[in-house]
């Protein structure tokens, strides 16, 4: 069924919804819909309107909402994923994955290998691209809100902010001899139930030993991911199923 996000909230007993401006052009130009079709519009309010197409305009089209159904919310621990930015392509298939794997948030922060070292190289244009690709995930997989991307900072911003506590833990892949395998990073977690997950991985080149060094003044376990290199994109997904594996996140 196809699915179309809604920027605006719903009033309480209201049967009518007028779409226009971008729903009305994919509705109309890119999906051809007509009269008597039906489709589900997502809402802020968390909640999926299962509605009718009843007219179809140049200005705007007419849809009757026939059913009401609550989206689920994320379960917790919440998974954020903190990555060092890098090439723009990669960066964009991983917000496309974040969003169908249920991830919390993305934090993009500047490390020593970054693609981009600063603010300034990232033009509001592309996070307009950036937003759009979230919605459009998020209108595919029926998730409940827009995952938010935060404003890339240092790497040693981010940490301050990360606090780790038994309720919030973290890792972050890592190449070098030290790291230990996932299963063993897990097991070193408290038991304590979890409210957050932070996961940092770097972009191509990965971590530079200073930024290993600092990552465990934080509390933070290098992990690896096997004896494969692999893409930022590939290591996203895989660290990322891994997790709601352990935190039974699946079911």
């Amino acid at each position: 069924m196809r699915r179309f996000w809604l920027e605006d909230v719903i009033s309480e007993g209201q049967e009518i919804i007028s779409l226009s401006g971008d729903i009305l052009h994919h509705v109309r130009d890119v999906c051809r819909m007509v009269v008597g079709d039906r489709f589900e519009l997502l809402s802020p309010q968390k909640l999926a309107f299962f509605v009718e197409l009843k007219d179809v305009s140049k200005k705007k089209a007419i849809a009757k909402i026939l059913e009401v159904r609550s989206l689920p919310e994320l379960k917790t621990p919440l998974i954020h994923l903190c990555l060092s930015i890098p090439k723009f392509a990669s960066f964009e298939a991983v917000i496309e994955k974040s969003v169908e794997l249920g991830v919390a948030s993305i934090k993009p922060f500047f490390s020593d290998y970054s693609f981009v070292k600063s603010k300034a190289k990232i033009n509001t244009s592309r996070e307009v691209r950036w937003a759009k690709i979230v919605k459009n995930a998020t209108q595919q997989t029926g998730r409940g809100s827009l995952m938010p991307i935060d404003s890339a900072i240092p790497l040693s911003e981010l940490l301050k902010n990360f606090n780790q506590k038994p309720s919030k833990q973290g890792l972050f892949p890592y190449e070098g001899e030290s790291a230990q395998s996932v299963s063993e990073a897990l097991q070193q977690w408290s038991q304590s139930p979890k409210e957050e997950i932070w996961l940092f991985v770097g972009s191509e080149g990965g971590f530079s030993f200073k930024e290993v060094q600092l990552f465990q003044e934080f509390g933070l376990l290098a992990t690896t991911l096997g004896e494969q290199i692999l893409r930022v994109e590939t290591a996203c997904v895989a660290l990322v199923s891994i997790i709601k594996y352990h935190e039974n996140l699946w079911s």
